[in-house]
């Protein structure tokens, strides 16, 4: 594995529970600095792909290399937000303490170090939600729970951030805010998007990952309606995007 190499993954292949395959042959590498956005259909393996990366699958043939190691000694180094229809939203917890599991995996349980706690607040401070810190998780708008959980996914400073579906069930507003974060994210870690939004994915990225139970790689610019017809197989349009920049990140129009 080179230098610049953060996810190598070959010959992979994975079936639930001895069932038919739900990915198979897979051979897929991401660099360094690289962004990157997993499309397909409704059960053709996105979220599967990404817990594999994350080690909480493990494959039954293959191999997985991210950041030279194995996926259960790598995660200290991922960001993960996970689609937002799998949290309880109703769960009586504030922002903070929401944004600071992003850490725990470093913690003896109930401790919290101070350098962690400035771990979370910088994070909040990033996302440009650092005032929302006392308030609870269930009282904030999707945009705002958005937000959070991107905050929560940086909180352990991750050289590779991972996004399942990050824009569902928001409104359009937050879902053009959140695109301009990724545009300041994609400045100093690689990222990996799950996403529907074909037109996002077309423009705003370094590739394009089609999953359909076995992958096919297409540069950003390249992917085009063909290629959207042919891994959806139905009507699925690309649809453009313009996006200023709304986070706390630094750069021309941040704010």
């Amino acid at each position: 594995m080179t230098s610049d190499l953060i996810l190598e993954i070959r010959d992979l292949d994975f079936a639930y529970d001895g069932g038919s395959p739900a990915l198979e042959g897979v051979n897929l590498s991401l660099r360094q600095g690289e962004s990157a956005g997993i499309i397909g259909p409704n059960g053709g393996g996105k979220s599967t792909l990404l817990k594999l990366i994350l080690g909480m699958l493990v494959p039954q043939k293959g191999i997985i290399r991210v950041f030279g190691r194995s996926p259960e000694d790598a995660r200290q180094l991922i960001g993960y937000m996970p689609q937002y229809h799998q949290l309880d939203g109703a769960f009586p917890i504030l922002v903070r303490e929401v944004v600071l599991q992003g850490t725990l995996h470093r913690n003896v349980w109930g401790r919290v170090p101070a350098e962690d706690r400035r771990a979370a607040a910088a994070a909040l401070e990033e996302m440009g939600i650092a005032d929302l810190a006392e308030r609870s998780f269930s009282e904030l708008s999707g945009g705002q729970r958005q937000r959070v959980l991107i905050a929560r996914a940086l909180a352990c400073h991750p050289r590779l951030l991972l996004l399942d579906e990050p824009t569902a069930n928001v409104d359009p507003g937050a879902e053009e805010q959140f695109y301009s974060t990724l545009n300041c994210l994609r400045r100093s870690m690689s990222i990996l998007t799950v996403s529907h939004d074909l037109g996002f994915v077309s423009r705003e990225i370094d590739r394009v990952i089609c999953v359909n139970k076995h992958v096919s790689i297409h540069e950003g610019g390249t992917f085009d309606q063909a290629a959207a017809d042919r891994i959806y197989r139905h009507g699925m349009h690309l649809v453009e995007h313009n996006h200023a920049c709304f986070c706390n990140c630094g750069g021309e129009g941040a704010k």
